[in-house]
């Protein structure tokens, strides 16, 4: 499902226009990343958290030259799917 598909969706589940359902959608991506951006979480119950992580910093290899890298620390998004939602896969 791309972001077309899921505008469309969410219009028609929500009995509201496309414009609309695409604002929304827009509105909460904003919001989830503002908040992520700032390190806070975004929990939302039955469904999820959103939350930011550290990857370690680590060795690589730089596939043209083959020599060691050192890839430094960074923070990271992530997604924790809630019991609802990985009961509702299953």
């Amino acid at each position: 499902m791309n972001k077309k598909d899921l505008v469309d969706a969410f219009a028609k589940k929500a009995n509201v226009t496309k414009k609309d359902a695409e604002s929304y959608i827009d509105a909460f991506v904003d919001v989830v990343s503002e908040a992520l951006s700032k390190g806070e979480e975004v929990k939302l119950v039955g469904f999820g958290t959103f939350k930011v992580q550290k990857r370690a910093a680590r060795k690589g290899v730089n596939p043209q030259t083959g020599k060691a890298i050192k890839i430094p620390e960074k923070m990271v998004p992530k997604f924790v799917p809630g019991k609802e939602l990985k009961d509702m896969v299953k």
